[in-house]
């Protein structure tokens, strides 16, 4: 569990994002504390990855502020504050699947020094991108894959696969956009123990639908719904709050995604 007073690592208050008459993000405030597995969940529609979009940069919010480690990098593009240790994993996976399962993360390396994909030299002759290049994929379980072709991996591999890239710059902070979407049980699992491993040594943000998974690894849930927070708390207050479980809990149950 997670002390009261430890600091927050990243902090948004005020967040607005319109998409014309759609509200994807309302006024929204999220704190996340150094050191948490912090989960945001909620329907479809919710605005969590419109959220996700913001905190990384790729999507800039109409107002509000966030702060990362102290500092305010609202104005910042993505690859600043990737510099500054916070990286995002994807809902779709974005691999280059002709290449190896090391030139990926080798590319990683090479983007997060700040080096263009269209001049770089060969992963594999290149220690300098090489070594930590294997030292993330052995954080993620895929050091033995490392010579096969990407497009020879399962699902659930590319999924590792991506959060192995997200490593590979040895963030402070990921936020994670559905990991454990379209895995299998036994993938499920794996990614789960996963991201068990990894909450001991990073602050991570985890957006995602598997409620097992949520209420398995994360120290504090925040609950969205019409781009508004409802509630934020210990996964047992979110199970007992009942404003959630009429929003989210309640229907998830019914279609058996979820006991609470």
């Amino acid at each position: 569990m997670i002390a009261p007073d430890r600091q927050p690592m990243l902090q948004a208050e005020g967040l607005a994002k319109r998409f014309g008459g759609i509200v994807a993000t309302d006024n929204l405030a999220l704190s996340v504390a150094a050191g948490e597995l912090h989960a945001v969940i909620g329907p479809n529609g919710a605005g969590k990855t419109t959220l996700i979009a913001q905190l990384s940069g790729q999507l800039r919010p109409d107002s509000g502020r966030i702060r990362f480690a102290g500092d305010d990098i609202i104005a910042l593009p993505p690859y600043k504050r990737s510099r500054l240790g916070l990286a995002r994993s994807f809902q779709i996976t974005s691999l280059f699947l002709d290449l190896s399962v090391l030139d990926n993360v080798a590319l990683a390396v090479q983007a997060h020094a700040g080096h263009s994909f269209h001049f770089w030299r060969n992963a594999r002759l290149d220690s300098a991108l090489r070594q930590p290049a294997r030292a993330a994929l052995e954080r993620a379980g895929l050091l033995n894959r490392a010579d096969w072709p990407a497009a020879s991996l399962s699902h659930g591999e590319h999924r590792l696969l991506e959060l192995a890239m997200a490593l590979a710059g040895k963030p402070r902070m990921l936020l994670l956009d559905e990991p454990m979407a379209g895995l299998g049980p036994e993938e499920s699992a794996r990614m789960v123990g996963m991201l068990r491993a990894l909450k001991s040594e990073l602050t991570i943000l985890l957006v995602e639908h598997d409620m097992e998974a949520v209420f398995a690894l994360a120290d504090r849930i925040t609950v969205l719904v019409y781009g508004r927070v409802i509630a934020t708390g210990r996964p047992d207050e979110i199970r007992a709050n009942a404003q959630v479980r009429e929003a989210y809990l309640g229907e998830a149950d019914k279609e058996g995604a979820v006991h609470v």
